[in-house]
């Protein structure tokens, strides 16, 4: 298969940044997503209705004429967010989600929790007015190694909080384990997860052998062999609660390739190609549709998109660097080939 048409696809998590990077992230997503969920951990934190819209006003000042492309707001979850900024939260048509950061787990999570059982009635709020939690599952136990983390959440926190609360919708975002898969797999309907370009196309070997890659740290961090196998198992497999979500994150090159480089990685501007690049190595092109297209917006309760996009099967030189206000960004594979390019839209 040479070349591919889909439903138009959208991306379920994503970091757009603030002020000057707009004018790179946002063009670099519209071009290819029709709606994305955007992460609120700015500096001060996204955590009301109105700080989600003024938010929203911002990128949609940044979106090129003619795009027709929607960004869905998130609240990020504080150890002071209330039963009440819930409701107010739910009740405004441009907010999609809550997101939970355990402190100290990623970039810009100062803000995030400290104790998750503390906020069951915030919880208890989001089951009653069904407003889905996005969550980055990792604990930030400095006696848990790092590549552990994410399953010593699932144990500590996430079971524990599905039980407790059997119809909240949780996203169990940017998951990088097998056990993750298990557990998505075999938990219920009211648990899906994101699933990243890059947590599919590299493993730890990829960052680490003959030199740290800084450009391929981001956290969660990347896993095993073994981890990268599941997730390429499981999105392609047709299950419905695995769905597209990049967690692409700028992050300026002088602040990657430094001594204590920060964590994330920029793959919006080329990450449609590099998912079909995954499909096509596990002979699995026509499942793309599903993962990209229809299990978001089916769990997110949202219309799926009526315009098309096409991919052909020519190669593409992904940009060596990306302008990010007066900085600059190294997308993943910067210089490098992607083996598929898009043809066309419509609207």
């Amino acid at each position: 298969m040479d070349s591919l048409t889909l439903t138009a696809p959208d991306d379920w998590h994503i970091h757009l940044r603030d002020g000057p990077a707009l004018s790179t992230t946002v063009p670099d997503i519209a071009r290819w997503a029709r709606r994305a969920v955007v992460m609120p951990n700015l500096t001060p934190p996204v955590i009301s209705a109105a700080d989600a819209t003024a938010y929203r006003n911002r990128i949609l000042a940044e979106v090129p004429a003619g795009v027709d492309f929607e960004p869905l707001m998130t609240l990020y979850l504080t150890d002071d967010t209330t039963p009440s900024m819930v409701a107010e939260a739910a009740a405004c048509p441009y907010v999609h989600g809550i997101k939970l950061y355990p402190a100290g787990a990623t970039t810009n999570s100062e803000a995030g929790i400290t104790g998750l059982r503390a906020l069951y009635p915030v919880i208890e709020a989001m089951e009653t007015h069904d407003l889905p939690l996005l969550v980055h599952g990792e604990v930030t136990d400095k006696h848990c190694d790092i590549f552990d983390r994410e399953k010593a959440f699932i144990d500590s926190a996430l079971i524990p909080l599905i039980a407790q609360f059997p119809a909240l919708r949780v996203v169990f975002e940017h998951i990088t384990t097998a056990e993750a898969v298990e557990f998505v797999e075999h938990v219920g309907n009211k648990v899906a997860a994101t699933v990243t370009a890059h947590h599919l196309l590299y493993n730890r070997n990829d960052m680490l052998v003959g030199g740290i890659k800084p450009h391929l740290f981001c956290l969660p961090v990347l896993k095993r062999d073994r981890h990268q196998l599941a997730l390429r198992a499981a999105v392609t497999s047709g299950h419905t609660r695995f769905f597209l979500g990049t967690d692409s994150a700028p992050h300026a090159r002088h602040e990657k390739e430094s001594s204590c480089g920060c964590a994330g990685c920029y793959t919006a501007v080329t990450a449609l190609e590099l998912y079909a690049e995954v499909f096509d190595e596990e002979n699995a092109l026509d499942q793309l549709e599903s993962f990209a297209s229809f299990n978001g917006p089916d769990f997110y309760r949202l219309p799926r998109n009526t315009a098309e996009i096409t991919l052909n099967r020519v190669e593409q030189v992904v940009p060596q660097q990306l302008a990010l206000g007066q900085h600059e960004v190294i997308p993943i594979r910067a210089g490098e080939s992607v083996a598929w390019t898009i043809a066309r839209q419509t609207q």
